[in-house]
């Protein structure tokens, strides 16, 4: 079955940074939109970052634009969210996301994607 592990999240101080990895099993890896999501309590799921198949097309929300880079390889079937100068605001859990189509157009639509991984809790503190 498909699965999708994130590692990585943890305890850092503001301006600090972390690496996330998401490694995946279990479908096409190299077919699939991916993205980083992330939620706190009492909030929807909101769209971070994320990478077409094809790595070309790289897409952020505009709360990490210039602090966070996605990246992907498919030699490894994982993706990383390289997360610098970390802000407080974004302490979260962490969620690693396929796309549910292969080879289809980018979305950052939660409705998209079809297969999740547990979540990372990413704690900042101030």
């Amino acid at each position: 079955q498909v699965q999708l592990v994130e590692s990585g999240g943890g305890l850092v101080q503001a301006g600090g940074s972390l690496r996330l990895s998401c490694a995946a099993s279990g479908l096409t890896f190299s077919s699939k939109n991916m993205g980083w999501f992330r939620q706190v309590p009492g909030k929807e799921r909101e769209f971070s970052a994320g990478i077409s198949w094809i790595a070309k097309n790289i897409y952020y929300a505009d709360s990490v634009k210039g602090r966070f880079t996605i990246s992907r390889d498919h030699a490894k079937n994982t993706v990383y969210l390289q997360m610098n100068n970390l802000k407080p605001e974004d302490t979260a859990v962490y969620y690693c996301a396929a796309s549910g189509s292969s080879f289809g157009a980018y979305s950052r639509e939660i409705s998209k994607y079809d297969y999740w991984g547990q979540g990372t809790q990413v704690t900042v503190s101030s």
